[in-house]
């Protein structure tokens, strides 16, 4: 088979152009026609449609002008809902993603779909095409894709990726959740404290000098903060910039990632609850890759690819290369002692009975309704406290202003 560039037409009139594969010039029409498209000219070559394509968006991504697509999560659950839903009518993997292509989306989700296409057309299964975009599809992605081709169900392997990733994207939406609301009255709270820093405060120092009255300590204390937000607030803002870089930074390094994630885990209230989508999402990426047919070593492989946390990760690793020497799962996931032991009893009880796969949908709903439980007290206990948080700050910045006032009001009863 040979691969032959073509410049065609689409039925709307617009240019396009790309490479199939096919056994003479005659073919490469077809197989153009196929497409949807009008072909203008066409010219053998010796690269597929992804050899040429990655090499011109991997020199136009060396100068800058133009990042390599890829999906956003939302993004990638309506792809594989859509896909999944055509599949799954009856049609096949070419004319679903040519289907989905004709939408004309000049978005990442339009080019990443519009490659598929043009891989499948050539013959090119739809795992190895996956395999192209890794910042889009991930290796559970794709191995459950695959899974599903090496078995002749690849609509229930849709599916089941549909699935997964609509709890994983629910799941990351309660975290987030939890969250939204704190940041904003932290936000709140720091920005009114700081107005009331530059604005209010200033003008009180005007009026206490004005009466030449001894200011008490707090007082002073605040008016010396004022003064020197109002001469050095910008290099402070810098400097806060410029620490929240580095700490980032730090923070994705390898040293740094093992520290912050093992630091992530002992905070009050927040570490549980990462702990626990932690453990819920070890329990339903394992159990849908041991049910679509992914044996256990590779499966733990990818697990702990997937998993945030780089501590709860590493000790998946250990005991994948315990499991290696022949022992169970559960004991070296319970010798880590950073896995719950409720958690590694049940998937005890799934070796005993051949079930593994029953014993982490069990694991699962469970740590689903544990992240529910955790979200709702994160939330329950987390607000007051931020509330009380901002309120101490003004309430405080409040009181040092009427310190002078209360005391001249005293010395003039006298």
């Amino acid at each position: 088979m040979a691969h032959f560039k073509y410049i065609g037409r689409t039925r709307q009139g617009e240019r396009t152009e790309g490479v199939v594969e096919a056994g003479d010039r005659a073919g490469a029409a077809r197989q153009i026609e196929l497409l949807g498209h009008v072909p203008i000219s066409i010219t053998e070559t010796t690269k597929t449609v992804m050899q040429s394509d990655g090499k011109k968006k991997r020199f136009n991504f060396e100068l800058g002008f133009q990042r390599k697509a890829r999906m956003k999560l939302q993004d990638l659950l309506l792809f594989s809902r859509e896909l999944s839903d055509l599949v799954a009518s009856g049609m096949t993997i070419g004319r679903a993603l040519h289907t989905l292509a004709a939408r004309k989306d000049t978005s990442a989700v339009g080019r990443i779909t519009t490659t598929l296409r043009d891989e499948i057309v050539q013959g090119t299964s739809l795992s190895d095409a996956l395999e192209l975009f890794p910042e889009t599809f991930s290796s559970l992605y794709v191995n459950l894709v695959r899974a599903g081709e090496a078995s002749g169900h690849l609509p229930d392997a849709l599916e089941n990726v549909c699935l997964h990733y609509e709890r994983v994207h629910e799941a990351r939406g309660k975290v987030i959740g939890a969250l939204v609301y704190p940041i904003i009255v932290l936000v709140i709270g720091s920005l009114a404290v700081l107005g009331m820093m530059i604005f209010i405060v200033p003008q009180f120092v005007e009026n206490f000098n004005s009466m030449g009255a001894t200011l008490p300590k707090p007082t002073a204390a605040l008016m010396a903060t004022s003064s020197f937000l109002m001469k050095y607030g910008v290099f402070v803002l810098i400097a806060l910039i410029g620490l929240i870089i580095v700490f980032r930074r730090w923070s994705r390094s390898e040293s740094g990632k093992v520290i912050w994630h093992r630091t992530q885990l002992r905070i009050p209230l927040m570490g549980k609850l990462i702990a626990t989508n932690a453990y819920a999402h070890f329990a339903r990426t394992f159990g849908t890759l041991l049910q679509n047919g992914v044996s256990i070593l590779p499966a733990m492989g990818i697990v702990q690819k997937t998993i945030q946390n780089v501590t709860i990760a590493n000790e998946i690793g250990k005991a994948r290369e315990r499991v290696t020497d022949g022992a169970t799962i559960s004991k070296p996931l319970a010798q880590s002692k950073v896995f719950p032991r409720l958690l590694t009893d049940m998937m005890a009880v799934g070796e005993e009975t051949g079930d593994m796969a029953g014993a982490l949908k069990h694991i699962t709903r469970r740590y689903d309704a544990e992240l529910d439980k955790q979200v709702r007290t994160f939330t329950t206990v987390l607000e007051p406290l931020m509330i009380l948080l901002v309120a101490a700050f003004v309430g405080g910045i409040a009181i040092c202003l009427l310190l002078p006032i209360l005391e001249l009001t005293s010395h003039l009863n006298i």
